[in-house]
């Protein structure tokens, strides 16, 4: 793929910063928070431990990135729909992938505004952002009259809500839809509804474990 938007120097330069930045800031921040977390004998309220984290990059592998890349490519994605910008990272890859198709467009939802501003100047320096709506707010909020179908969802927000964001598109995920969650390897119990649900084939779904990462969880909805 020499000729798409991943290697121009816009997207490149963009990735290398993130991904410098995101190890500096994450050796910093993240163990603190799971000190924290644990000192405390274990926080229960999630708003407490999205706080700790606020400031986290957490971003994806290069190897997850480029595999979301091309499962945009290959599906031929008009509509990606990405829960948890964070900064952008994975919107990027994303992103180049919709531009290299000629056509579409991704929405992905971010609750931090300080993120979402971060974002946003990302996606400008890696020149991708006129295909990229960011939905600020709540996700059970902003996704709750998106109309279009949905050809791609990624999930890589908070675990908890991985279920109850796709059922509330499950509606509007196109035939052969492709379902994509990450971190099946981090907060395993709050994932568990989840896997539980696309793992059940009477839900319409062919799920598989894919060990990229911290591992995806890769679904194919049927056709109605």
């Amino acid at each position: 793929m020499n000729n798409s938007s991943l290697n121009s120097p816009r997207v490149t330069s963009t990735v290398e910063r993130i991904l410098r930045t995101a190890e500096a800031v994450d050796a910093e921040i993240t163990p603190r928070a799971f000190a924290h977390i644990k000192a405390t004998g274990g926080v229960k309220d999630d708003q407490v431990v999205a706080h700790l984290l606020r400031d986290a990059y957490m971003a994806i592998d290069m190897p997850t990135a480029k595999f979301l890349y091309n499962v945009v490519r290959a599906r031929g994605a008009a509509t990606v729909l990405e829960f948890g910008t964070s900064f952008g990272f994975s919107t990027i890859h994303l992103a180049a992938a919709v531009k290299d198709l000629g056509a579409g467009r991704v929405i992905s939802t971010e609750q931090e505004p300080a993120k979402v501003a971060a974002a946003r100047a990302n996606l400008e320096e890696a020149g991708v952002a006129d295909v990229v709506e960011i939905l600020e707010g709540d996700a059970l909020v902003t996704l709750a009259n998106l109309e279009e179908p949905i050809d791609v969802l990624f999930l890589d927000g908070w675990k908890a809500l991985y279920l109850p964001v796709l059922k509330l598109v499950e509606s509007r995920l196109a035939p052969d839809a492709v379902v994509i969650a990450d971190d099946l390897a981090i907060m395993p119990e709050k994932l568990a509804p989840y896997l539980d649900y696309v793992r059940n084939p009477k839900n319409a779904y062919s799920s598989v474990e894919i060990p990229l990462g911290d591992k995806l969880e890769f679904s194919v909805r049927a056709h109605a």
